[in-house]
């Protein structure tokens, strides 16, 4: 996702240390240091103007939650949606890379990864920029602790058979597959703006929750 440039979306950024954190590096393996305990760790690669993530933390206390955005367009609407919610205690913002997962995460730093309305990408030639690739998924396996999960949506048919098969290839175990999540949707399930948008559509959005298996 990428906004209309907003001038004063860097100054903004710079004005709240206390929700986007100006250097994750330095809370590698050490986010405890962050948050003030140690709730497992949730985590949204691509979390767009911040209505899931800051939805999922005011409704689970006691789980720790990062959006992370790499646009300053974007995550500052992210930002405003934190500020609006009283600033959570258990929610920050990372304006980084998602594919730079490693430099700010280590191995058992994270309990689940969330994937919502990712880019399809759909040229071949493309494939290896999805965030469901055989490459992102072993980025994910490196900082989830063992057994880690990840949950995807999407309303894109065509990536998520592509996540189906590719999460299958790489050995993840899917536990729960939806092809319409909205026809029977769990009361718990906290909705993207862009799932609004397209389940108002009358567009089925799929659902996918898949998990790493520890190699014995």
């Amino acid at each position: 996702m990428r906004l209309r440039n907003k001038p004063w979306a860097e100054e903004m950024i710079t004005d709240h240390p206390e929700v986007i954190i100006p250097n994750p590096e330095d809370f590698k393996g050490n986010w405890q240091a962050v948050f003030g305990n140690d709730n497992p760790i949730h985590i949204e690669v691509g979390s767009g103007k911040g209505q899931f993530v800051t939805g999922m933390a005011l409704q689970n206390p006691t789980i720790n939650y990062i959006g992370i955005e790499l646009y300053d367009s974007v995550i500052v609407c992210a930002l405003e949606k934190v500020l609006e919610a009283k600033s959570p205690a258990n929610l920050r913002l990372l304006k980084v890379n998602g594919a730079d997962l490693y430099k700010f995460f280590d191995k058992n730093d994270v309990s689940r990864v969330y994937l919502n309305f990712s880019d399809p990408w759909p040229k071949t030639r493309h494939a290896k920029r999805r965030l469901t690739h055989g490459d992102f998924l072993k980025l994910y396996e490196s900082i989830l602790v063992d057994n880690g999960e990840v949950h995807f949506k999407t309303d894109n048919r065509g990536l998520f058979e592509y996540s189906l098969i590719s999460m299958s290839e790489y050995g993840m175990l899917l536990k729960y597959v939806s092809l319409d999540l909205h026809a029977n949707m769990p009361e718990d399930n906290v909705m993207t703006e862009y799932e609004e948008k397209f389940s108002a559509k009358g567009q089925p959005i799929y659902r996918l929750e898949s998990q790493f298996i520890t190699k014995l």
